[in-house]
């Protein structure tokens, strides 16, 4: 009967001994966001890190209302263990970095004491990009929404990411006003530039002598380096807590599933010092735009296409989805002839080794990552990768017919015309604007057709500028039409022959 996991105790596998190593004693660093993601990034690569230098950068990680993996992790005295599987091998490693958990809902008073804590160096977050409560038609912080304006209030703890650091940060500098970073490892471009930038108009929504102590402290005390993240980490399953069982000999309820490649790029911008995630593989940059651009487009990009098409073909996960060949060749297509023309790839990046990379990440059956976690929040997702690369093509008189595509099945998942069923696998994708694509479709002249696509894109649901084009519009209705009626393959099939057709805009 495999025993609990614990956080200080050999462990052998079929193959060689495990040690499992001391964890810091010290916290530096406090991330906001505690799921698979964090724990299977930047938690690794923090514990490669201390593996070559001493330091005080032990990560109290922070969940925002779930309790599940905080209290987890507490019970397996912080341990737990990263399951990095592919067809070919299945490697278990416990990275051991943090020093406690909280929950945000639960301990609001901790969360706020931690974040101004004089030994908090670096706060992180990974919180997808939903929870930067930014409106998706101005881009700037969604100063309307209930939550935002209870933080501003500030007669009860802090809900929103943006506010519990803004309140984090008053008491930081209250108390002691030692400087700090804030790193976003979220996918948005700029993702401190955004940050930053959320931060200081929640801010400057603060009433005069709360906004005029704390700006100029920001100011000069708080840096937000941008930093690029990339590795697929899957849901957990009880196949990988079986992982655990076979390889360590012990049962862990929270494991995290990875695939072996794992990628981070930052500014090398921090106020208070860091660890020395160089020696854990990190690469640091003047410029990480270049790769983020890369990785928003050729990987999420492709990634929310392939998910979007596989559901609506009934495919639960991307390798089942990158084995039907229509839906690998819309993949090569929109990589090829619609993202990559409008980036400038990093010197230091091997395109053809990179993109190889990608199809044999999509393709890993071992990992099964599945369509409906792909493809959930395409409203938030899809307005950071596919209106400038679609308006660049447009703009040029070309008919990027794949960013179509992109966009005709996600909308087919998640804002289906009437009578039209997309799938289990579509309807189970979670995405905050479906109400608001209701409200659209019974606003528009047929609730379906091209006077909602003109619709959705005049909303700047999925970004500016698009609305601006009735011929990309139409475009997208004639692809949602074919998917309606024959298929999501049809749909494929008429978007790489018009690709093949120069008449065909």
């Amino acid at each position: 009967m495999p025993r609990p996991l614990p956080r200080l105790r050999r462990a052998t596998t079929p193959a060689a001994a495990l040690t499992l190593p001391h964890p810091p004693a010290e916290t530096g660093i406090v991330h906001l966001g505690l799921g698979n993601f964090h724990r299977a990034h930047q938690a690794i690569h923090t514990a490669a890190a201390l593996r070559h230098t001493d330091g005080p950068w032990g990560i109290l990680g922070v969940a925002s209302h779930s309790a599940t993996v905080a209290r987890a992790m507490r019970d397996q005295e912080m341990a737990y263990a990263v399951v990095e599987i592919s067809p070919d091998d299945t490697r278990v490693t416990v990275p051991a970095v943090h020093t406690g958990t909280l929950v945000a809902t639960e301990q609001p008073d901790d969360l706020l004491d931690a974040l101004a804590a004089p030994a908090t160096a670096v706060i992180t977050l990974t919180v997808t990009e939903h929870g930067y409560t930014f409106s998706p038609r101005t881009g700037g912080l969604d100063l309307d929404a209930p939550a935002v304006q209870a933080d501003l209030r500030g007669h009860t703890p802090p809900r929103t990411t943006i506010g519990q650091i803004v309140r984090g940060l008053q008491r930081r500098m209250r108390t002691h006003a030692r400087p700090v970073t804030v790193l976003s490892c979220d996918n948005l471009v700029g993702n401190g530039t955004q940050t930053r930038r959320l931060l200081h108009e929640f801010i400057q929504a603060l009433p005069a002598a709360e906004r005029d102590d704390l700006a100029p402290w920001l100011e000069s005390a708080v840096t937000f380096p941008n930093s690029m993240v990339d590795r697929i980490v899957p849901a957990t399953t009880d196949t990988y807590r079986e992982a655990v069982a076979t390889h360590l000999g012990v049962r862990d309820t929270v494991p995290v599933p990875a695939e072996p490649f794992s990628m981070w790029v930052m500014e090398d911008r921090f106020a208070a010092g860091r660890p020395r995630w160089e020696t854990g593989g990190a690469l640091f940059t003047d410029d990480v735009e270049p790769y983020e651009l890369l990785k928003l487009r050729l990987l999420n990009g492709t990634h929310s296409l392939i998910a979007y098409l596989g559901a609506l073909d009934g495919r639960e996960t991307v390798p089942d989805a990158t084995a039907r060949p229509f839906i690998a060749e819309a993949a090569r297509a929109v990589l090829h002839d619609d993202y990559l023309p409008t980036l400038t790839v990093p010197t230091d990046i091997d395109l053809g080794h990179y993109t190889g990379q990608l199809f044999d990440r999509w393709a890993n059956t071992a990992l099964g990552h599945r369509t409906r976690q792909v493809g959930s929040d395409g409203s938030v997702k899809l307005r950071q990768r596919v209106p400038e690369p679609a308006l660049f093509h447009l703009r040029a008189g070309r008919m990027p017919h794949h960013l179509a595509l992109t966009v005709a099945a996600y909308l087919c998942c998640v804002a289906p015309r009437p009578g039209f069923s997309p799938g289990p696998h579509a309807t189970a994708m979670a995405d905050p604007a479906r109400e608001t694509l209701a409200t659209i479709a019974a606003r528009s002249a047929t609730g379906s057709g091209p006077s909602f696509v003109e619709a959705v894109l005049d909303s700047g649901l999925l970004g500016d500028g698009l609305g601006d084009h009735p011929d990309f519009a139409a475009r997208v209705s004639e692809l949602i039409d074919l998917i309606v009626r024959h298929g999501p393959a049809t749909a494929a099939a008429d978007a790489a022959g018009a690709l093949r057709t120069p008449a065909h805009r």
